[in-house]
């Protein structure tokens, strides 16, 4: 058997203890429970950003790879958020850092309130956000995104006494390939495009790129799932060229 004081863990229970969404376990459960309970909530945290609560970019990566797999196999419709708060280095420049984190958190807590509870909503970098919207009709994307503009927009969010700053918020939007197995690359790339576009034509607005509706019959189907069931892709979308990739958020990112 373990003896727990023969284990280092004074370093995971003072993280642990700067989380305070949960109860920090105590050592008087039996060992194996006690030690469960630790390593669940420090992969609990290692998801988490420490800030706003979202995910992070680490999980939200996994998860946009679990769902081009389940569009892949499905054919059901999935949406990538891109979003950047618009002039945010005007408010770290203006009123400060802990201002800047103030407007942070009251966004992020907006896009959670936005989206379903099966949707995954996480701080991607800096001031931008990105959410997976799994099977999201091609009707309801707009309409989701354009509700957490309006949202974000509304906001009050105060920042030091008697002083409080509006914000709004840039969108960019994409679906995934139905039945083609992508890659989170060009997904990601693609939705970026969309918020480039946003920042450029004057921010504040939403575009969503489209992806054509393909028809499969349900031989297709059946083709499609038996390639996929020995863990070979039915079709492959690739980028022609790699170093296209992020070259849209690389410009973006001059833009705020």
């Amino acid at each position: 058997m373990i003896d727990l004081h023969d284990l280092r863990l004074d370093d995971a229970r003072a993280l642990l203890a700067h989380d305070a969404s949960d109860s920090l376990p105590e050592p008087d459960e039996s060992r194996t429970q006690y030690l469960q309970r630790v390593i669940d909530k420090l992969c609990e945290l290692s998801l988490k950003d420490p800030l706003t609560g979202l995910a992070n970019r680490r999980h939200f990566r996994n998860v946009l790879a679990r769902e081009i797999d389940a569009v892949a196999r499905s054919g059901e419709s999935a949406l990538l958020l891109m979003m950047d708060i618009d002039h945010f280095k005007n408010v770290n420049d203006t009123y400060g850092h802990l201002a800047g984190d103030r407007v942070l958190q009251a966004v992020a807590k907006a896009l959670a309130s936005c989206v379903r509870p099966m949707d995954t909503v996480a701080r991607y970098g800096g001031e931008e956000f990105a959410a997976i919207l799994p099977n999201c009709p091609p009707s309801f994307g707009k309409i989701v995104a354009e509700r957490i503009r309006a949202t974000v927009g509304s906001l009050n969010v105060l920042v030091a006494p008697l002083i409080s700053l509006q914000v709004t918020i840039s969108i960019g939007g994409a679906y995934a390939p139905e039945w083609v197995r992508s890659t989170t690359a060009l997904w990601t790339d693609r939705a970026d495009i969309q918020l480039y576009r946003a920042k450029s034509e004057g921010r504040d607005r939403v575009y969503i790129d489209q992806q054509p509706e393909i028809a499969v019959s349900a031989e297709e189907k059946n083709m499609l799932f038996g390639h996929l069931s020995i863990g070979n892709p039915a079709w492959l979308q690739s980028v022609s060229n790699d170093a296209s990739v992020g070259a849209a958020d690389s410009a973006m990112k001059r833009l705020n």
